[in-house]
């Protein structure tokens, strides 16, 4: 399998997945434009081509932007649930929108993607689990880690998941009192102490790459969410599964396993 977060953070989410076997792919949410899409996906070696389905996980902007033009572009499917498509204009092309439930399993080529609910301020969130030979899970968005993201994380292989926000930075920063208090909460974002220990109480051995996601431009810097999440999880001996980071602006690595 091949994945890559093509974006992540607050102004743009989107994570591309592939069975390298069937070399179909899918796309976890499309929050950038489809121009920033295909231009990102080019520089990792990709095409849209290869792109079979469009996955959304709620309907907030940042996760939804992109996906009309794309999918009426490449007649590409998107997947939602009914709360979440009748929450917003996913895309102007009713046929090219397919309802799902939040416990749906949907095969697209060579993968299987596994939907799955969590708790955030959105209609009717989930996240999804990809499997092929491999589990990859993409967890975003989510106000604490509940049974089901848990479950996700103990059986994942790869793990894109949430260090939203350093909780001191929060604290200090300049955002209104509501706002500071929804983010912290149970419906609002991980940050990168709840994640970092999720994953070292959760996570198996076979773990290999965590790609921390959703950072906040305003609460959070790459270098703090890396430093944080490495140092909880090394409280575990023999657990020692490479960390990185995914930006808004640029690609990760195509990652393959």
């Amino acid at each position: 399998m091949k994945i890559a977060a093509l974006a992540s953070g607050s102004a743009g989410n989107c994570f591309y997945i592939e069975d390298d076997r069937s070399e179909t792919a899918v796309l976890i949410d499309a929050g950038i434009s489809t121009r920033q899409i295909s231009l990102r996906l080019a520089l990792l070696g990709l095409t849209a081509e290869k792109i079979k389905g469009i996955f959304i996980t709620h309907e907030h902007a940042d996760h939804i932007k992109g996906a009309d033009v794309f999918a009426r572009k490449y007649q590409v499917p998107i997947f939602a649930t009914k709360k979440t498509i009748d929450s917003c204009l996913l895309c102007s092309d009713k046929s090219l929108i397919e309802p799902i439930k939040n416990t749906d399993v949907i095969k697209v080529g060579g993968n299987q993607v596994q939907a799955f609910s969590k708790i955030h301020k959105a209609a009717d969130p989930i996240s999804y689990t990809i499997f092929s030979n491999k589990k990859v899970s993409v967890i975003t968005d989510a106000g604490h880690a509940c049974h089901n993201i848990i479950e996700q994380i103990k059986a994942a292989d790869f793990l894109c998941l949430e260090t939203n926000h350093d909780p001191e930075m929060l604290k200090n920063g300049p955002y209104p009192a509501f706002l500071k208090k929804w983010i912290a909460g149970d419906n609002g974002h991980l940050s990168n102490v709840a994640a970092g220990h999720c994953v070292l109480e959760h996570a198996s051995q076979k773990l290999t790459n965590i790609v921390l996601s959703h950072l906040s431009s305003t609460n959070n810097t790459p270098d703090l969410a890396l430093a944080t999440f490495r140092s909880i999880i090394a409280r575990r001996s023999s657990f020692s599964p490479k960390v990185h980071v995914s930006t808004q602006h640029n690609p990760t690595k195509l990652f393959v396993i």
